[in-house]
């Protein structure tokens, strides 16, 4: 099953707006997504850069989203879901900021049949491991950006 990923701030391989990124406020876009099968228990999403030099970076590593979507300006000490860190290193969301070039920036979405018990430095690694035999769907949302120096 695949679940649609999208967002009201950009479309699928559409421009993320500077809003969202290191070049503006830096909050994470508002999310939606369609619902995952019925033994669905909670939802994670793993935000990253394949582009980024040298190695993938990500941005953003959530998990136990209790719905469908996640509204705009997510803090990193949002209570209602869980977050891990990112290449920063740091808790919660990091925006898009290319060194240069235009970059792609993938919003995976997961559905599982379980919550999970996952630590504040949970990395995209552990929350992968964590995952695996619980994933019941996934589908993904791609935005892209180019820094304008």
């Amino acid at each position: 099953m695949t679940i649609d990923v999208t967002s009201s701030a950009f479309e699928h391989e559409g421009s993320i707006p500077s809003k969202y990124t290191c070049d503006g406020e830096d909050v994470s876009p508002p999310l939606k997504w369609s619902a995952g099968p019925q033994r669905t228990s909670s939802y994670a999403l793993i935000m990253d850069d394949p582009d980024a030099p040298g190695q993938t970076w990500v941005h953003w590593v959530t998990w136990n989203i209790p719905g469908t979507g996640l509204p705009e300006a997510v803090t990193p000490d949002a209570t209602d879901i869980a977050q891990g860190m990112n290449s920063w290193p740091r808790t919660g969301y990091g925006g898009p900021c290319p060194p240069s070039g235009t970059h792609r920036y993938f919003f995976k979405v997961y559905a599982l049949d379980t919550q999970l018990d996952l630590g504040a430095k949970t990395t995209k690694q552990d929350l992968l491991d964590a995952m695996d035999g619980h994933i019941l769907a996934q589908g993904e949302l791609m935005g892209t950006y180019a820094r304008s120096r």
